[in-house]
């Protein structure tokens, strides 16, 4: 189970969706113009095909509350940020902060997704990683932690996803 995280309106509904056209067809196919979305109440739970099974589980950023309930099965973690929205950040920091210290998820892997890179108002990588005191965060914690630019709408870096999560479920039952 690779559990999906993030707060409201970061792009997770998207991202599983692109996730799934990219792992359906080759992988080098035109992913075509973005599918609506709707934001997510309660769960999602949505299959990906790379080279095995892999159960994404979605939940609402307006779940994050009772996120803890969904820990037990967790394999991999993706952690999902706005990098656009700057005001957002030090809240999506305290939720990723809360994630890795929870006891459940110390051995899972962490994927952290800095999203909207297409928007022209975007925070680069490094620019959250030193806000957020990244490297600070990466060294005091139990994970293996990633970090990934991507863009759900236009696909930018999903192939990039599509293998670490290829990766870390090589072995998984």
């Amino acid at each position: 189970m690779c559990l999906l995280l993030g707060a409201a309106g970061v792009g997770k509904t998207l991202l599983v969706k692109r996730l799934q056209k990219l792992s359906s067809g080759d992988g080098k196919g035109d992913l075509g113009e973005p599918p609506p979305t709707r934001p997510t109440v309660g769960t999602n739970l949505t299959d990906i095909v790379a080279h095995r099974k892999i159960t994404i589980r979605e939940l609402g950023g307006c779940m994050g509350p009772i996120w803890s309930s969904y820990y037990g099965n967790c394999h991999s973690l993706l952690f999902m940020m706005d990098a656009s929205n700057p005001t957002q950040l030090s809240a999506s920091c305290m939720q990723l902060l809360g994630l890795l210290s929870a006891e459940e998820l110390a051995k899972a892997s962490v994927l952290i997704l800095f999203n909207k890179i297409d928007l022209p108002c975007y925070m680069t990588m490094e620019e959250m990683k030193s806000l957020m005191r990244l490297p600070d965060i990466i060294a005091c914690a139990k994970q293996n932690i990633t970090t990934v630019e991507i863009s759900a709408r236009n696909g930018t870096g999903l192939a990039t996803v599509l293998l670490w999560l290829q990766n870390q479920h090589r072995h998984s039952s």
